[in-house]
């Protein structure tokens, strides 16, 4: 079907992000990197087997759950836990923390309250040494950390108040369409500290807004959303990606859904292409390593 065929099979993972000028995608596929970014504009194919394999365990499992953990490991695990979704209920202090060693290590880090731009703006958490990955993972095109905190229970309580007049969701359909407009996130900024109360933790930053450019050829005209468990094999030209969406001719999918399906990867042995222009404003390059990890 394609010239100098690349095939692989095994179970895939959230796709890996680099920010550049244009963002760079790696899609993990039984434990090697296929790069995207240069297949823009050329057929793909693959096919879910049917096996499905737990992110954290490695073992075979029938459904996936919270992003592709076993049922075991979803019920057992702290970082599949409700407080990870909803981190103002964090039970740390009441000593029922499923890992407390784990959290620990991922949830008494610094974390930062932030306005993101993907479909609009929205209010939103990450810990601090992610937060272009996270904005990445979101589709976001402009992204403004506004307040640190020292822990993630600080962060939810935060968002919580930030979230009674702001989103807090991103709509994918929006994302994808490509119309989203650019917001003055310095403004809303200004607002949000205007209205936030004294007694809510943390510091207030002032730092600069990021902007990201995300490899698009064409943004679809109508959403047609592709499921594997519904039609296991998905073909189609790859005309961009944008947060953990594939967007094809065919319809758009989201990757980071399938985490542990095991797929059949064929595409074209890929080269570079011309990338859409980087945006004139400030852009998120730099030597920032993606941290893969379930976490928001």
């Amino acid at each position: 079907m394609f010239a100098g065929m690349v095939k692989r099979i095994g179970p895939i993972e959230k796709m890996k992000t680099r920010p550049e000028a244009v963002v760079q995608y790696e899609l993990p596929v039984g434990g090697e990197l296929i790069p995207l970014n240069g297949l823009l504009g050329k057929p793909i194919r693959f096919k879910h087997t049917g096996r499905i394999f737990c992110v954290n365990c490695a073992n075979l499992t029938k459904s996936s759950f919270s992003q592709g953990y076993c049922f075991k490991c979803m019920q057992t695990l702290a970082q599949c836990d409700m407080c990870i979704m909803k981190p103002e209920l964090c039970h740390f202090h009441l000593g029922t923390c499923r890992e407390p060693e784990w959290g620990e290590k991922h949830c008494f880090v610094d974390h930062v309250v932030y306005l993101a731009n993907s479909s609009g703006i929205k209010v939103g958490i990450t810990r601090a040494h992610q937060m272009r990955t996270r904005w990445m993972d979101q589709g976001a095109i402009q992204a403004l950390p506004i307040v640190r905190v020292k822990n993630r229970l600080d962060s939810g309580k935060v968002e919580v108040a930030l979230s009674r007049t702001l989103p807090d969701k991103t709509n994918w359909r929006a994302m994808l369409q490509g119309k989203v407009e650019k917001i003055d996130l310095k403004a809303e900024r200004e607002k949000v500290f205007a209205t936030l109360g004294e007694e809510l933790p943390g510091e207030r930053l002032t730092e600069e807004d990021f902007t990201f450019n995300y490899p698009v050829l064409a943004y679809p005209t109508k959403l047609t959303s592709l499921n594997l468990d519904k039609n296991p094999e998905v073909t189609g030209e790859l005309q961009g990606i944008k947060g953990q969406y594939l967007i094809l001719s065919t319809g758009v999918i989201n990757m980071r859904k399938y985490g542990g399906y095991e797929l059949e990867w064929e595409t074209e042995d890929p080269t570079p292409v011309p990338q859409p222009a980087p945006p004139t404003s400030q852009s998120a390059s730099g030597g920032i390593q993606a941290i893969q990890t379930s976490l928001i």
